[in-house]
């Protein structure tokens, strides 16, 4: 098979995890390539949401627990007007909401090489991946492979331990933006009072202001009981959410003040997936670990975000950290048990399903991401596995890189 790249470091998936990844791991030193299968970076971020979650605790400080290169690329967003604070009446803390279309630019600018229409299609021990193109299949090698797909598909290929769809999963989200909206109109609690007598499958959620004038990004449909690693499941999955769009913007025209003239300008690029593959790795992080506020001498990454479980009927389960605390997320839950030369980062992190309820957010994606490219470079460097990196050295690195531990 061909070789299209050699180098020290490839990272599957081009989302909040995989491109904090590969910023941190050139800026270590390392030559990394990061393997992407739309043709913008972003995942999501881009493709189906516009608010970064994370980044602030909840409570009644607003208290930031992520830096870095995640807080980098809300720096440009404000510095380019594409973005502003707001604060969460939903309760999962401040969020930075930005424009979909700005955050692509500032990827590209961040991430120092990006192979778009590509796909991961195999792992290779000792070796690397095998790379799904336009033209083909063929060999990227490198010393260290991090897993940012989301669905864990480079563990799940190369034999890692996984919580696999059947267990437990959230549901999906397929968003939509509309134009012509009088937000002043109509109340959060309005809205939700209104929903809650409408034959609708979530009867709450999110409908918010933009960069823009007059058009909201929503976050309301709610697509259950299918499998999004199964592919005519997944297919299908994105043709309810469609029709549930449909409902949800019938209801919001006919029903609710200030919205009789939107205009429905798109749906999300993507059904929004929550959960599917999670990697059962040296450490699992709890339900007890979030709720009590845990640390851990090999934390790389913080969080405050409640356990946010959507899988619970037409409402949302919220469960906060004690006392509006915040937890570490230790580094070996990006490390697989069997699988020597692969990270894992982002929300197919080792968590329980109600830990990863809280874990999964973009802020803490782009942590665990600069981690793991950090990691990654610092294991190449010394000529050893992942799972031997001298962890108080990544954590200094990441501590000067700007990260917030």
């Amino acid at each position: 098979m061909n070789v299209l790249w050699e180098g020290d470091v490839v990272v599957a998936g081009g989302g909040s995890a995989g491109c904090a990844a590969a910023v941190a791991a050139a800026r270590a030193g390392a030559s990394c390539l990061l393997v992407e299968s739309a043709g913008f970076l972003g995942g999501t971020g881009a493709a189906v949401l516009d608010t970064f979650y994370g980044f602030y605790a909840p409570g009644p400080v607003s208290r930031q627990v992520v830096g870095g290169v995640g807080w980098e690329v809300c720096e440009r967003l404000f510095e380019a007007g594409a973005a502003f604070e707001r604060p969460n009446t939903y309760g999962a803390g401040t969020g930075v909401t930005y424009e979909p279309e700005e955050l692509k630019l500032v990827w590209d600018e961040l991430v120092p090489d990006a192979l778009l229409h590509a796909r991961v299609c195999d792992f290779v021990p000792g070796t690397g991946v095998v790379v799904e193109t336009v033209a083909g299949r063929f060999l990227v090698k490198a010393r260290v492979v991090i897993d940012a797909t989301g669905d864990a598909e480079v563990a799940w290929r190369a034999g890692a331990t996984l919580e696999r769809p059947g267990m437990r999963l959230q549901p999906m989200t397929a968003t939509f933006r509309l134009g012509g909206v009088d937000l002043s109109a109509t109340s959060t609690a309005e809205l939700h009072a209104l929903m809650a007598d409408a034959d609708l499958p979530r009867r709450e959620g999110s409908v918010h202001r933009t960069v823009n004038d007059g058009i909201v990004h929503t976050n309301l449909t709610r697509v259950t009981g299918l499998d999004p690693t199964d592919p005519v499941e997944l297919a299908e999955a994105e043709r309810v959410g469609r029709r549930q769009v449909r409902d949800y913007v019938a209801f919001l025209r006919a029903k609710v003040p200030g919205y009789g003239s939107a205009v429905l300008l798109s749906t999300s690029v993507r059904i929004g997936v929550r959960e599917s593959r999670r990697l059962v790795g040296r450490y699992v992080l709890t339900s007890d670990d979030v709720l009590a506020g845990r640390d851990f001498p090999d934390t790389i990454a913080r969080c405050g975000a409640p356990i946010e479980d959507h899988d619970s009927g037409a409402a949302t389960r919220w469960e906060y950290v004690h006392d509006f605390g915040t937890y570490g997320i230790p580094y070996r839950c990006l490390l697989p048990v069997e699988v020597g030369g692969l990270i894992v980062a982002g929300r197919c992190l080792s968590a329980t399903h109600d830990a990863h309820a809280s874990a999964r957010s973009m802020g803490q994606c782009m942590a665990m991401g600069q981690a793991a490219g950090t990691a990654a470079a610092l294991a190449v460097q010394a000529g050893v596995e992942p799972a031997a990196v001298d962890v108080e050295l990544l954590r200094t690195r990441l501590r000067e890189e700007g990260a917030l531990l």
